[in-house]
């Protein structure tokens, strides 16, 4: 005789496995970050020299998107035995290619509605660190295009879509995989924002919106470099209209 209810208890566990595992492995990629950061910040101020906010924005990058988050995602596929090959990296042929532009398009959309849906309600937002920095100094965010495409989307794919997503996803249905990861995805950036709380998840709300197409692509493609190249032609197309705006604002 089948037990249902022992299968079923099994199933609700093995999901919430999958979930604390994929929550836990984007804190640990956060938590590697802050200390590298800190760490490399204590050998800048030893050696008695004075960042820039450029200079400062760029290490911040490359330790977290890069070695962080890199790093993190390389020791949980070491642990599971897996190689990166394993998380679908490969050139885009011409059909992923065509998803590259349309999920693009709809990232893009679906930032649109978010930003037309606040600017409607009137409710507060929390502003990205990033947005400090280039107010002092619009050029950063030109920088920030290529990084787009080098660290912040290759980084950040390789994490919480290969990883984070690849996980929920042994256990989860599509949609719902999907939209955890992306929901993970949304909520780590709480601490990159500035602001009150309700404005920062306010922000995040608005995230998860281009997330869920993030997602969307590599569920559909099985490939790892279609959702980094989307993401980082969104991040990339964000940061020219910020030095198109904050330009046009100290014109």
């Amino acid at each position: 005789m089948i037990d249902f209810d022992a299968d079923s208890d099994a199933d609700v566990r093995s999901r919430v496995r999958a979930l604390i595992v994929a929550v836990a492995v984007s804190l640990s990629g956060l938590a590697v970050g802050f200390a590298v950061v800190f760490g490399l910040g204590a050998v800048v101020v030893g050696a008695g020299v004075r960042p820039t906010p450029l200079t400062a924005l760029a290490v911040s990058l490359v330790a977290i998107q890069g070695v962080a988050f890199g790093g993190v995602a390389l020791a949980y596929l070491r642990y599971r035995g897996w190689g990166v090959g394993a998380l679908g990296v490969r050139a885009p042929d011409v059909r992923e290619l065509l998803v590259v532009v349309a999920g693009y398009a709809l990232a893009i959309a679906a930032a649109v509605v978010g930003a037309v849906a606040v600017s409607v309600t009137g409710l507060p937002v929390g502003e990205n660190q990033v947005a400090d920095v280039g107010r002092a100094d619009p050029t950063a965010f030109l920088w920030l295009i290529p990084a787009s495409f080098l660290l912040i989307g290759p980084g950040e794919e390789l994490l919480f879509r290969g990883v984070v997503q690849g996980r929920l996803r042994e256990t989860f249905a599509p949609v719902s995989g999907v939209a955890l990861a992306s929901a993970v995805f949304a909520a780590v950036h709480f601490v990159a924002l500035t602001g009150g709380a309700g404005g920062r998840l306010v922000t995040i709300s608005v995230l998860f919106l281009p997330s869920l197409v993030f997602g969307a692509v590599y569920e559909l493609t099985d490939n790892l470099v279609v959702p980094a190249l989307v993401h980082g032609a969104y991040n990339a197309t964000l940061f020219l209209l910020a030095y198109v705006a904050f330009r046009l604002m100290g014109a």
